[in-house]
């Protein structure tokens, strides 16, 4: 059996963009698509596939709750996108809610409804699609320094491990998007079974995958000890994460058998929404304006940087990842599917339990799919009996590899843009200002260095003999 942390050997793994496929036969293009999708490791990457639902279940079940979403036409369109982008990228490439849209919808009431909702993710789709296809996304990835996108990622990471805290301590009105009083201890949902799955997780994960250097010295402290080492082994095999998310969904089920008796076989019915100039402006004006900061800088500029992190090598074009999360919204959108982008979160957390391949997403992609088509909206009834607290232990180990992302900056230079890029981000001004901050302190600083420099050479000519 496989172990999501072993060291998995690199396979050549090849973006597919729209400048590439026309250029080559369909033959090359479907051993590309077969390679991307084929696994690294058997239960790495079931385990891998995971790695997101600590934010994809709340916010979806928090606007089915709360706004009638759709869940069975989402489940379709948000499946189809994982596939498609398992196939094109090759790497455990999440599908994510918009989240500032879906907290938006939450916190408003009846002004922001469905058609709202579509009209906000059809217009942040078609801006990052004209940012991706006239080439300017790709300009601000290679301008934009990488401290203020480091921390960007590490206000991301930390704002989910602060809201995975929350979901495991206190009772959620995911409805509401409030919290209701203090978790109990014991129970299906209490504290200590989320205590035991985080330290179940903890035993089987570690602290993620270790460095070559890190892994020769402890070979090397292990080969006395064979009998350990093979336990330690066979620990690490486990697929954790699928482990503890099956238990949750067993404990679903008996919070409340009679859950059985609400299941409805069958699709949802498809249904193109009415968008009215009122919601088109609503849409926009509160749904659109918030949205695109964090999509542009979290969804395609902090995915490709983490992506070239994780998967040396691989680097991919934010032009392809923008045009694909445009598309993604451009289609979904119109027939009620909840706008959706790809994450940096996302991918750190499939990341972290062993996901490596295109295969990863496409496998959970494959079971949206069809808990869509044959489930439909009734599976909200399950889901809605989940136990919050072990969605909130997955979050949370999500939420700390993202941010464990910002630990290759070496010079306290670096540190200070990144940490006020974060700070600014953490205090509820969101992504947007904290991003602004950190370019004007990296830009200061940069004059600063440069005035002091002019300075010392102007010394150094008066100074000549």
């Amino acid at each position: 059996m496989d172990s999501p942390n072993q060291q998995i050997p690199n396979r050549q793994t090849t973006e597919i963009s729209p400048e590439t496929t026309s250029n080559i036969s369909p033959t090359i293009i479907i051993g590309k698509v077969r390679n991307n999708l084929a696994f690294r490791s058997k239960w790495a990457e079931v385990n891998g596939a995971m790695g997101d639902l600590g934010t994809y279940i709340p916010i979806v079940l928090a606007l089915t709750l709360a706004k009638d979403l759709n869940l069975g036409t989402t489940l379709i369109f948000t499946g189809i996108y994982n596939i498609v982008t398992g196939a094109i990228y090759g790497v455990p490439m999440p599908v994510q809610p918009m989240k500032s849209i879906a907290a938006v919808a939450i916190s408003n009431g009846s002004d922001f409804s469905i058609p709202e909702i579509m009209a906000a993710g059809i217009c942040t789709g078609g801006i990052l699609l004209v940012l991706g296809v006239t080439g300017l996304m790709q300009l601000a990835y290679k301008v934009i320094p990488l401290p203020v996108v480091r921390g960007i990622q590490l206000s991301q990471g930390l704002s989910f491990a602060m809201s995975a805290v929350k979901y495991i301590t206190k009772v959620q009105d995911f409805s509401k998007s409030k919290s209701k009083g203090d978790r109990h201890w014991l129970g299906l949902d209490g504290l200590v079974l989320a205590i035991v799955c985080a330290c179940f997780i903890i035993i089987v994960n570690g602290a993620g995958e270790e460095s070559d250097d890190e892994r020769e010295s402890n070979d090397l402290e292990e080969r006395p000890r064979p009998r350990r080492r093979k336990l330690r082994k066979v620990i690490a095999s486990l697929p954790s994460a699928f482990i503890v998310f099956l238990l949750g969904v067993v404990l679903a089920f008996i919070r409340r058998p009679e859950v059985v008796k609400d299941i409805k076989f069958g699709p949802s019915s498809i249904e193109v929404v009415k968008i009215t100039k009122h919601a088109w402006k609503q849409g926009f004006i509160k749904g659109t304006i918030p949205q695109l900061p964090l999509s542009v800088l979290n969804s395609v500029i902090a995915v490709c940087k983490l992506s070239s992190d994780l998967f040396p090598g691989k680097d991919f074009s934010a032009t392809s990842v923008s045009v694909t999360v445009g598309l993604m919204n451009l289609v979904g959108c119109w027939f009620g599917a909840m706008p959706c982008c790809h994450g940096a979160g996302g991918l750190a957390g499939q990341y972290k339990f062993g996901g490596r391949s295109g295969g990863c997403v496409a496998l959970l992609g494959a079971a949206k799919l069809v808990m869509g088509l044959v489930l439909g909206s009734s599976l909200v009834m399950i889901l809605d009996q989940f136990p919050v607290g072990v969605l909130g232990v997955l979050l949370l180990f999500a939420g700390i590899e993202l941010a464990m992302a910002s630990r290759d900056m070496n010079s306290k230079e670096e540190c200070f843009v990144m940490l006020i890029s974060t700070a600014v981000s953490l205090v509820g001004s969101g992504a947007a200002l904290g991003f602004v901050c950190g370019i004007v302190v990296h830009v200061l600083l940069k004059l600063r260095r440069f005035s002091g420099d002019q300075s010392c050479s102007t010394i150094r000519i008066r100074g000549t003999p």
